[in-house]
């Protein structure tokens, strides 16, 4: 009997469940969406809970449509949005409070107290990133000063911390864990020991028992429904939750994931993921290289007792998310589908520029403080400008990022290769190959973070022998190539810079 390895993808707005098969190819996949709470402006929030009891059912659906047990799957990789910040009661497994989502800049009173001895860089020389709202050390520190009483339980031990691979990974097998590459998201790992640093633990009071261990990318953490060894656990695995006995083995932050499943194993290899924000990720080999032109230094992945892999990272906070506010927040689109038919009922962008600086702007720029703008409105632009320029926006951030990327690591982009929702957008494709002017690929199966989970899961308990297996398994599906001349495309991206100028300094 053939078996499968299957993969919890825990994103920003659903969580998936897939199975996949030795090919790498979908066998099966179940998706629920799970509610976006918006308490004030610029705070997100997740009902943890909510995400977990989501998580079951996708694993359910997944198995039913797919008409495979247990004994079919040999290993679960986990995947998910990584920086959201979960603090939980390590008796009752009950949140202390919702979980504060990657997006959110309630922490920027934090991250501002904290820049004043040393500048937004004081912490990248251990950690690889600014002070940013956007990590999980801020967060935690926010939910210990402001929920009641969570500072004395957390002294006491008695509250954990995780972002969400570790909240899943808790709740399957009991096992408090994380990987490299989520730990390096926290502000709180250096990234040389790849241990918790001591120092950035007392600059930010957090006490270390909450925690988890910092782990390789692919090893069995634990199985799916073991029960925890240790008498003061009143908190139980359910034994309803679906594959018991499997092991949990892979665990990567969805962007590293997205890096390994499209097999991006060489130093100077880059891919794209469009979507609820944008990550670009460029494998740079065993040696951490430090930025100089506001990119991440993070860990791309570590593979069992194999050395650990570095990546610079470009993020951009709104990418698809901008779609859907076109949807939800303007109702110009009934579905996120619809905005390339109406993006491509102009023939421009009618000279406007939309900057989706919702919750300030990421790389390469780090300022909290920027809020989005639509710049050079006329009375000529309708609708059909306002979804164009949405869709240019996440190419031209894109630019953006590469651009730096090559400054930082000397390495000249060849081609990109692309994965995430909005690369079945032809419009945006042809415009992201144009404005960057090199080749853009989309890989036959698109479900790459999914399946950058379930190859580490594989790997660890031999499904796979090695990357270079992984690497068969990686095809082509579509290629664009730029057709802008050199003029017009130089000329579209500085009306953009200078756009983007026009979202600076806006709160204060």
């Amino acid at each position: 009997m053939p078996k499968y390895v299957a993969a919890i993808d825990q994103g920003t707005t659903s969580t998936r469940f897939i199975i996949f098969d030795h090919g790498g190819n979908v066998i099966a996949v179940d998706q629920k969406e799970h509610e976006q709470i918006y308490p004030k402006p610029g705070w997100v929030e997740h009902d943890a809970l909510e995400i977990w009891s989501k998580t079951q059912e996708v694993m359910k659906g997944a198995l039913q449509e797919s008409g495979l047990q247990s004994a079919d799957i040999v290993a679960i990789g986990i995947t998910n949005q990584r920086e959201t910040t979960l603090v939980w009661d390590r008796k009752t497994g009950q949140p202390v409070y919702n979980a504060i989502v990657w997006q959110d800049t309630r922490t920027d009173v934090i991250c501002n107290e904290l820049a004043k001895d040393g500048g937004q860089d004081r912490l990248r020389s251990k950690t690889g990133l600014p002070l940013a709202t956007y990590f999980s050390g801020p967060k935690i520190k926010w939910i210990l000063d402001n929920v009641e009483g969570a500072r004395i339980k957390a002294e006491k031990g008695e509250l954990m911390f995780g972002n969400m691979d570790t909240w899943v990974i808790w709740n399957l097998t009991g096992q408090h864990v994380t990987d490299v590459t989520n730990a390096s998201r926290t502000l709180l790992m250096n990234l040389n020991t790849l241990d918790w640093d001591d120092e950035l633990l007392q600059l930010l009071t957090i006490p270390r028992s909450m925690l988890p261990e910092i782990h390789s990318s692919s090893e069995v953490y634990g199985h799916v429904g073991e029960q925890r060894d240790d008498s003061n656990h009143e908190f139980a695995v359910s034994s309803a939750v679906p594959l018991q006995g499997v092991p949990v083995a892979g665990d990567l932050g969805d962007q590293q994931a997205a890096l390994f499943g499209q097999t991006c194993c060489s130093a100077g290899e880059a891919k794209n993921t469009y979507g609820t924000g944008c990550f670009m990720l460029m494998n740079m080999g065993e040696i951490p290289v430090p930025s100089k032109s506001g990119l991440l230094t993070t860990l791309g992945y570590k593979i069992g007792n194999q050395k650990a892999v570095y990546a610079l990272e470009g993020s951009i906070a709104i990418a698809g998310a901008l779609i859907q506010w076109l949807r939800d927040n303007l109702g110009l689109i009934q579905s996120s589908a619809e905005v390339e038919a109406l993006a491509k009922s102009v023939e421009d962008n009618g000279g406007i520029y939309f900057v989706p600086a919702f919750s300030g702007l990421y790389a390469p720029y780090w300022k909290s403080d920027a809020r989005g703008v639509i710049a050079g409105m006329t009375r000529y632009v309708n609708k059909g400008h306002i979804a164009r320029a949405a869709l240019e926006a996440t190419a031209y951030q894109t630019r953006e990022v590469l651009d730096a990327m090559e400054t930082d690591s000397g390495v000249k982009l060849k081609a990109l290769k692309v994965d995430g929702g909005m690369v079945f957008n032809e419009l945006l494709m042809q415009f992201q190959s144009d404005i960057l002017d090199v080749p853009v690929v989309r890989p036959k199966v698109a479900e790459t973070t999914a399946l950058g989970a379930a190859y580490a899961a594989g790997l660890a308990v031999g499904f796979w022998k090695n990357t270079d297996e992984l690497k068969t398994n990686w095809g082509r599906d579509k290629e664009w190539s730029p057709k802008m001349d050199a003029k017009q495309r130089e000329g579209l991206y500085s009306g953009w810079k200078k756009a983007v100028t026009r979202t600076f300094d806006w709160v204060g």
